[in-house]
């Protein structure tokens, strides 16, 4: 199946643009945008909130989470994943690689603006090459699923795995690490014929986009680099008793896909994926797994992150332009303003807390 020769199904529309690097992006119960600023840029505001109406930014939750110190650990280090659940409450995976303080995440409720809880991840759980980057929150059995791309501080993404917490009892446990589903392939990252290469030495990026489905019911997800989504039933994933062997034994291979950012899903299934080498959102169709272009554009620069708006009913996707990054290109930053965050309206209505 050829993934790059199928047609637009609709068309992306510029919600916004911005002077730094969106990543993620979530809503609160009212519409309003919160999404990270792209941590690989190492931005000095981690998380932002931008009013949909006026599309002013401010420090989100405020500007002292936004700021270092070395009193405590109540600030956010370096932010990508970021997810809202049906109570109001806006959830940040802090990688925390920037400073000396424990990975972690935060949920901050937008209805009471106040901390309603932090989960530590102790460096168990998360060992030198892990990369937390995305997850599913899950409010019907209370757990945080967490794909680990495995490409930390110098990482080959061969420690890609999961990392699922207990919302409860807050206990951690890592799972499948550099396993055949979370390792990525040798399908390296091309963008306009370039290789996204550190010294040379094509970059491989493990375990990734994460989405579940209306009901919780599976986790689909899949390595940045790599050409199948997986699926596994979230109480399989989260069941202590198995061992990895019969985990593993669970796993479907679902769908193909391109080499992906986010990951987000629909009320009848409809899987949808940020394609980073064609700037554009693909649509794996559930009713024949078959993958086809949702929006395409030249300004959508590794579109990263995907997300739905319960509000107004569309799905969000940024650009993050992270290719164009100093690391990348010989030292030298190549990214340009502004950044773009992008619209477009999902085939049905979305699946609004993930």
């Amino acid at each position: 199946m050829s993934i790059q020769a199928q047609n637009k199904i609709t068309e992306a529309e510029v919600f916004a643009t911005t002077d730094q690097a969106v990543g993620n992006i979530t809503f609160t119960n009212t519409g309003d945008l919160v999404y990270s600023h792209h941590p690989f840029f190492s931005p000095e505001n981690r998380v932002m909130l931008m009013d949909a109406k006026t599309k002013i930014s401010q420090p989100f939750p405020n500007k002292a989470w936004n700021t270092p110190r070395t009193t405590d650990d109540n600030y956010l280090s370096n932010v990508l994943g970021i997810r809202n659940d049906k109570n109001g409450i806006v959830w940040m995976l802090d990688m925390a690689q920037r400073d000396n303080v424990s990975p972690k995440i935060v949920g901050w409720n937008t209805k009471t603006n106040q901390l309603e809880r932090i989960y530590y991840l102790p460096k168990s759980i998360v060992p030198e090459h892990a990369q937390p980057n995305d997850m599913v929150v899950d409010t019907k059995n209370g757990y945080f699923i967490i794909a680990d791309e495995g490409i930390g501080n110098g990482g080959d993404g061969t420690s890609g795995a999961f990392i699922i917490v207990d919302m409860k009892t807050g206990k951690a446990r890592r799972l499948l690490e550099g396993t055949r589903t979370t390792l990525p392939e040798k399908t390296p990252t091309v963008i306009n014929g370039k290789h996204l290469a550190v010294k040379g030495v094509d970059l491989l990026v493990g375990n990734d986009g994460i989405t579940a489905d209306a009901n919780f019911e599976y986790i689909y997800y899949g390595p940045l680099n790599g050409t199948k989504i997986y699926r596994i039933k979230t109480l399989d994933l989260v069941n202590e008793n198995f061992t990895e062997i019969e985990l593993d034994r669970k796993i479907e291979t679902y769908s193909e896909k391109p080499n992906n950012g986010g990951m987000s899903i629909d009320t009848e299934g409809n899987i949808y994926l940020t394609a980073l080498e064609s700037n554009s959102v693909v649509v794996v169709l559930a009713k024949d797994k078959s993958v086809k272009t949702m929006i395409k554009d030249p300004n959508m620069v590794w579109p990263d992150g995907v997300s739905y708006n319960h509000v107004d009913g569309y799905m969000y996707v940024s650009a993050a332009q992270v290719n164009r990054g100093a690391v990348f290109n010989q030292g030298k930053d190549l990214s340009t303003k502004p950044f773009y965050i992008f619209r477009f309206k999902p085939i049905v209505e979305g699946v609004s807390f993930r």
